[in-house]
């Protein structure tokens, strides 16, 4: 095993000190206060580390991006968040963003710049893909690579984004048996947690999302599903426990299945 020892830089104290990182690496919501997803953000911390990539964290300046204030309609909360974000930007002169969630990434992307905001954002398996094809990667496929592994495509990073092709690559460098659910890409079911859906009371119906997704899942005989998304692996993880099959299948993050085969 590589020993890593991560010190995540804190934005604010490199700054003190006259320094300016290449990207912010923004936690989000969930990587910050749900213990499941910490361990995602840990992951990939850690792949930051074994780079020797030049990032930071905003640490307890972080706040939310706005985006399920704006989902659920409450507009002039969103704005105060962007903005008040926009300015922290701007005031550590923050360039890049490498973003470990769909909804940060797609908020930060495609509805920031509307307020002003001038950075790029980048999506963590679009750089984990890219670092691959350069060789700063060179993950070798997993001591379960011969077990079936499925995909879940969130709604937020496909449909939204048009992110399909980096996890299907990243996934194969890691397993010879990857395998699609019948719907997949831009045709693949959500796992009913987006758009603030996951903070409200089911509707009325006969059959949760997330069930109908996990259902899916499971007809491909994987016996890992591999997510990324905290909304997504939140739903899936319910899904699993749901059918009683936390044993035998095992909800991962792309990023901690790369760490899984750098053995970090």
């Amino acid at each position: 095993m590589k020993i890593v020892k991560v010190d995540v830089p804190v934005m604010a104290d490199l700054h003190a000190r006259g320094e300016h990182p290449e990207y912010l690496f923004w936690v989000g919501c969930a990587g910050a206060f749900d213990d499941r997803y910490q361990k995602v953000a840990q992951a990939f911390a850690k792949i930051l580390t074994f780079l020797d990539i030049s990032y930071a964290v905003l640490g307890k300046e972080e706040s939310c991006t706005g985006d399920p204030a704006r989902r659920a309609g409450n507009e002039m909360l969103y704005q105060m968040q962007a903005l008040q974000n926009i300015a922290l930007f701007q005031t550590y002169g923050i360039r890049k963003i490498i973003t470990i969630c769909p909804h940060c990434y797609n908020i930060f992307k495609n509805e920031y710049p509307d307020l002003g905001a001038d950075f790029e954002t980048i999506n963590y398996l679009q750089f984990l893909d890219q670092c691959i094809t350069a060789g700063k990667i060179k993950p070798e496929m997993l001591s379960t690579s011969a077990v079936c592994i499925t995909y879940h495509d969130p709604c937020y990073l496909g449909r939204a984004n048009d992110i399909y092709f980096e996890p299907r690559s990243i996934l194969k460098n890691l397993t010879t048996n990857l395998v699609e659910m019948e719907r997949n890409r831009s045709f693949a079911f959500c796992c009913g947690g987006g758009g603030t859906q996951m903070f409200k009371e089911a509707e009325k119906g006969n059959k949760e999302v997330y069930t109908e997704r996990t259902e899916e899942a499971l007809r491909t005989d994987a016996r890992i599903i591999a997510t990324a998304c905290p909304f997504c692996m939140t739903m899936i993880t319910d899904g699993i426990k749901n059918k009683n099959r936390e044993e035998d299948i095992k909800n991962f993050d792309i990023a901690e299945l790369i760490v899984q085969s750098l053995n970090l």
